[in-house]
C-alpha cells in the first residue's frame, strides 16, 4: 500500500534524526579528549548516552512506521514531543549563546505540524486496516 506523503516525509525525518544521533554518539566517543579539554558544557559521555537512547528510539520508530504497526502513530507523537522537550531543555540550559531562537521556534512548529498530520494518517490507516478484515466466528 502506498503511504501518504506526510508519512513518507516523517519517515525521512526520522531517518535523518537517526543518522544525526549516530554521528553524535560517534563524535562524543571519538573526540572525548578534545571535548573534555575545551570543557564543553555537557559531558561527552552524557552526550553519547543521550544520543544512544535516541538512536534506539529512532530505530524502533523507523521499523514500526515501515512495518505499518498500529502503535507507530502513538510512538511517533510521543517521540516527537520528547525530542522537542529534550532539544529545548538542552538549548536553554547547556548552550550559552542562543542564536536564531526565532528560526528554531518556527522550524520546530513546522516539523510538529507535519508530524501531527502524519500521526493522523498513520492512525487512520491502522483503523482502516483493522476494519478491513473483520474476524468471523
Amino acid at each position: 500500500m502506498k503511504r501518504p506523503f506526510s508519512v513518507t516525509l516523517v519517515l525521512w525525518m526520522v531517518l535523518f534524526t537517526l543518522i544525526w544521533n549516530i554521528v553524535r554518539v560517534w563524535t562524543a566517543l571519538e573526540w572525548n579528549s578534545a571535548l573534555t579539554e575545551f570543557s564543553v558544557s555537557l559531558l561527552p559521555t552524557a552526550s553519547a548516552i543521550i544520543g544512544g537512547i535516541w538512536v534506539v528510539i529512532g530505530c524502533i520508530l523507523c521499523w514500526s512506521i515501515w512495518q505499518e504497526k498500529a502503535w507507530a502513530g502513538k510512538m511517533l507523537l510521543g517521540a516527537a514531543l520528547s525530542y522537542t522537550v529534550w532539544y529545548w531543555s538542552e538549548r536553554l540550559f547547556f548552550q550559552n549563546p542562543r542564536p536564531n531562537a526565532l528560526f528554531a521556534v518556527i522550524v520546530n512548529l513546522g516539523l510538529m505540524i507535519v508530524i501531527y498530520f502524519a500521526y493522523k494518517s498513520i492512525s487512520r490507516e491502522a483503523y482502516e486496516r483493522e476494519n478491513e478484515n473483520p474476524v468471523i466466528e
